[in-house]
């Protein structure tokens, strides 16, 4: 196996946080208990996707909320918050009560563009501003100097017994530098080292010219650092589904390889008009995962990772792979886990 020249920094993790619509609740749940299983494996970061009118967190400030209160040490992260649907002054004031509650732990992630099937959305969310609404990179700009403690308000003072700021409070100042952008694009790559953000991969790219996806992923992210004031020290973290087997079971091994097979088609070709081109999901002992992943062009480029679960799977399966992840890939790509706390 390959030594890489720097060990693995920060290892996270990715869940959907699906569940049942007619009982919700167990599934959130779900979703806690992982996360704290992830603080006591030592893992860096939790992650959580974002998912509106689906059965996926749709809100993951507030999940992330409740993660605060059952978790001391690992980094609560948004992967990502679509900029479309949401108000970035308000956004803004839930993000830092949360960054506040966790005691500095929150990592949002976000992303622009119009919110997924606007047609049919639009009138209730949007319904007197629909064809106003500026969904461009100035929604993030606009979020980042609301965070940043840029004034919100013209007014600063007292009135009667009541006293008003004019930036977002509560004000959290390390928040600015958490703020992270979910990037498919070489466009956007760059756009989010202009913005001083860090940037998160994905298992998908936009597949603008040639190249396989690892190649096509390493170009966004040395684009972005060309263009990030921090150059070759701006953080990266790369987000693919990893399936490590070492303590699975036959059922469980089958189980994962059949659940790749179905979605290898994607990975031979770019998908649709935005040519979307997906990674091959990675299923193996740890020992070849990790030996894979050192020959990865995209890979090679980060100190971090958020490996994604996969979305269908059952609670005893995340376990095992958690588990995995932590006690075995983790290690066999230089990484420690964190002491609890």
């Amino acid at each position: 196996m390959p030594v890489p020249s720097e060990p693995l920094a920060k290892l996270g993790f990715l869940t959907i946080g699906s569940f049942d619509g007619d009982d919700p609740g167990p599934g959130h749940e779900t979703t806690l208990q992982v996360i704290e299983l992830g603080e006591r494996l030592g893992f860096d970061s939790a992650w959580v996707r974002h998912r509106h009118l689906q059965y996926g967190i749709s809100s993951p400030v507030a999940v992330l909320a409740a993660a605060t209160q059952r978790t001391r040490r690992i980094e609560l992260g948004t992967a990502v918050i679509p900029l479309g649907w949401e108000n970035p002054l308000r956004l803004a004031e839930d993000l830092a009560t949360v960054d506040v509650l966790s005691g500095g732990r929150l990592n949002p992630g976000v992303s622009v563009g119009p919110p997924m099937r606007f047609a049919d959305v639009r009138e209730a969310l949007y319904p007197d501003t629909a064809d106003a609404e500026d969904f461009s990179h100035e929604r993030v700009s606009r979020l980042l100097r609301l965070v940043g403690g840029e004034p919100a308000s013209r007014f600063r003072g007292t009135v009667g017994i009541e006293e008003f700021s004019d930036r977002v409070e509560p004000h959290s100042p390390g928040l600015r530098n958490r703020m992270w952008y979910g990037a498919a694009s070489l466009g956007s790559a760059r756009r989010t080292g202009e913005h001083g953000m860090n940037l998160l991969t994905s298992s998908v790219v936009k597949a603008e010219g040639p190249g396989t996806f690892a190649e096509i992923q390493a170009s966004h992210i040395a684009a972005f650092r060309a263009a990030h004031p921090d150059g070759a020290d701006a953080r990266v973290s790369q987000g693919l589904v990893v399936i490590p087997t070492d303590s699975a079971t036959a059922a469980q091994r089958a189980r994962y390889r059949a659940y790749a097979e179905a979605r290898t088609p994607r990975t031979a070709e770019p998908q649709g008009p935005q040519r979307l081109l997906f990674a091959r999901d990675i299923v193996g002992s740890s020992a070849q995962i990790a030996e894979e992943l050192y020959a990865h062009a995209g890979f090679q480029q980060v100190r971090e990772v958020v490996f994604a679960l996969p979305f269908s799977f059952a609670p005893d399966d995340y376990l095992q792979i958690l588990t995995d992840l932590a006690t075995h890939l983790g290690p066999a790509l230089g990484w420690k886990p964190s002491a609890a706390t």
